[in-house]
C-alpha cells in the first residue's frame, strides 16, 4: 500500500508538472509570482494551508520542488513556501488528536511548538537577512528539497536541549484546553459490621451481627422489588445483575453464621442465646428467599422472555397486587427484626393469613379466565400460578421471622396466634 501510494503521488506530481507547462507562457503567472515573492507572509500562510489540505508535508514539498523544477517559482520563494509547509504539517497532528486523551495530545503540541514556532522564527530571519541559497544545491528543485531537510535538522538539534522545556509547555497548553474532570465520586466500599475484636463482648457482637443481617434484608428487598420489574421488561443484563445480588446474599449469610458461631463460644445469657438463634434463623430465611427469587422466579422470567409470552391485563394486575402485599410484609418483617415490637410482629402474622385468602382469590380468578379460554391466560398459566406460589412461600418465610418475638411474649401457640 505504501509503495502504491508513493507511486500514485509521483505520478500525480508528474501530471501536475505537465499540466503546468502552459503557465510558463502565461502573462498572469509572473504577476502572481512577483506578488508572492514580495509578500513572504502570504506565501508562508498559503503553503501552510495547502499542506493542511493535502494532510501530507511530503506531497507539499514535492509539489513545490516540481513547480520550481519547471521554473514557475524561484528558490527564494520556494524556501519561504517550505517554511509554510512545515507550519502546516505541524498543525495536522494536533487537529487529528484534538478529541484524544490529554496525554496523547502532548507530543503533537510539542511538535507544533518546535516546528511551527521554528518555521516562524526562520521566516523572520529570512525577511531580515535575505540570504542566498546557492549553497543548498545547483537546481531550484534541489535547493527546495535540501532546505526542507536542513530546516528539520536544525529543529532536531535545537530540540535536544529544549525537550524538557517544550514538554512542560506542551503539558500546560494541553491542560488549558482540557475541561477539568469532576471530582471523582468516593467509591462506596461496603464494610462488614462483623468486627472480630467485639467477639469477647457478646452484646456488641450481637449488635454487629444485627447490623449485617439488616444489610442482607436491604439486598433481599432490592431483589424482591426488581424481580417483578423483570416480569414486565427483562434482558440478559438485568437478569445477570439480579443473580449477582443473590451471590452477595449467600456470601453474607455464610459470614454471619460463622461470626455467630464464634460468638457462642463465649458464655451467653439466656436473652443473648435466644437473640443469637433468632439472627441465625432470620439469616437462613433471607438466604432461602434469595434462592426462591433466583432459582424459581428468574426461571419464570427467562421462560416468559424466550417464548415472548404476555399476561392478560387482569392477570398482571393480580400479580402486581399480590407482589405489593408480599413486599409490604417483607418490610414489616425487617422492622420486626430490628425493633422486636410485638404489635408489628402480630400484624405480620395476621397479614400472612390475609395473603393466604388473597392467593385463593387470585387462583380462582385465573381459573375462570382459563375456563373462558382466554389465550394469554392459557399460555401463561404455569408462570402465573408458579409465581403466586413462590411469592406465598417468600411471604411465609418472612412472616416466620416474627415468631421468636411472639413466642417470647407468649403470643404464639403452636403455629397460630393466640386470641388477644
Amino acid at each position: 500500500r505504501i509503495l502504491v501510494g508513493i507511486g500514485i503521488l509521483i505520478l500525480s506530481l508528474e501530471m501536475i508538472g505537465q499540466a503546468s507547462e502552459p503557465l510558463r507562457d502565461s502573462q498572469l503567472m509572473p504577476v502572481i509570482i512577483d506578488y508572492f515573492s514580495g509578500d513572504a507572509i502570504s506565501s508562508y500562510l498559503l503553503a501552510a494551508l495547502i499542506t493542511w489540505l493535502f494532510q501530507s508535508s511530503i506531497a507539499a514539498v514535492l509539489l513545490m520542488a516540481t513547480l520550481a523544477g519547471r521554473g514557475l517559482i524561484t528558490p527564494e520563494l520556494g524556501v519561504v513556501l517550505i517554511l509554510g509547509v512545515n507550519l502546516g504539517s505541524s498543525i495536522i497532528a494536533p487537529m487529528l488528536t484534538r478529541s484524544a486523551a490529554a496525554e496523547v495530545r502532548i507530543v503533537p503540541i510539542g511538535n507544533l511548538l518546535m516546528r511551527g514556532l521554528g518555521s516562524l522564527v526562520m521566516l523572520i530571519l529570512f525577511m531580515i537577512f535575505r540570504p542566498h541559497f546557492s549553497f543548498l544545491g545547483t537546481t531550484a528543485s534541489g535547493q527546495i528539497v535540501n532546505a526542507h531537510i536542513l530546516f528539520n535538522v536544525i529543529i532536531l538539534l535545537a530540540g535536544l536541549p529544549l525537550a524538557g522545556l517544550v514538554y512542560r509547555a506542551s503539558e500546560k497548553i494541553v491542560a488549558l484546553g482540557t475541561k477539568p474532570e469532576p471530582a471523582a465520586a468516593l467509591d462506596v466500599v461496603e464494610l462488614s459490621a462483623l468486627n472480630e475484636s467485639a467477639l469477647d463482648t457478646p452484646s456488641q457482637a450481637l449488635a454487629n451481627a444485627t447490623r449485617e443481617v439488616v444489610r442482607v434484608c436491604e439486598t433481599v428487598e432490592i431483589m424482591l422489588k426488581r424481580i417483578i420489574e423483570l416480569y414486565e421488561s427483562a434482558d440478559a443484563g438485568k437478569i445477570k445483575a439480579l443473580a449477582a445480588l443473590d451471590d452477595r446474599v449467600d456470601q453474607k449469610h455464610a459470614a454471619i453464621k460463622l461470626y455467630l458461631a464464634k460468638v457462642t463460644k463465649n458464655p451467653l445469657s439466656e436473652d443473648e442465646a435466644l437473640r443469637c438463634q433468632e439472627l441465625i434463623g432470620a439469616c437462613v430465611k433471607l438466604e432461602q428467599v434469595g434462592d426462591i427469587i433466583v432459582r424459581n422466579m428468574l426461571v419464570h422470567v427467562r421462560k416468559k422472555l424466550e417464548r415472548g409470552l404476555e399476561f392478560t391485563p387482569e392477570g398482571w394486575r393480580e400479580l402486581c397486587a399480590f407482589h405489593a402485599s408480599v413486599l409490604a410484609n417483607a418490610r414489616l418483617a425487617f422492622n420486626v427484626l430490628v425493633s422486636r415490637d410485638p404489635e408489628t410482629a402480630r400484624q405480620l402474622v395476621l397479614e400472612k393469613d390475609l395473603l393466604r385468602e388473597r392467593e385463593k382469590e387470585t387462583s380462582a380468578s385465573h381459573f375462570v379466565r382459563l375456563r373462558d379460554g382466554t389465550a394469554k391466560s392459557v399460555e401463561t398459566s404455569s408462570i402465573h400460578l408458579d409465581t403466586i406460589r413462590d411469592l406465598k412461600q417468600i411471604n411465609s418465610l418472612l412472616a416466620s421471622m416474627a415468631y421468636p418475638v411472639l413466642e417470647e411474649r407468649g403470643l404464639l401457640g403452636g403455629s397460630r396466634l393466640k386470641a388477644s
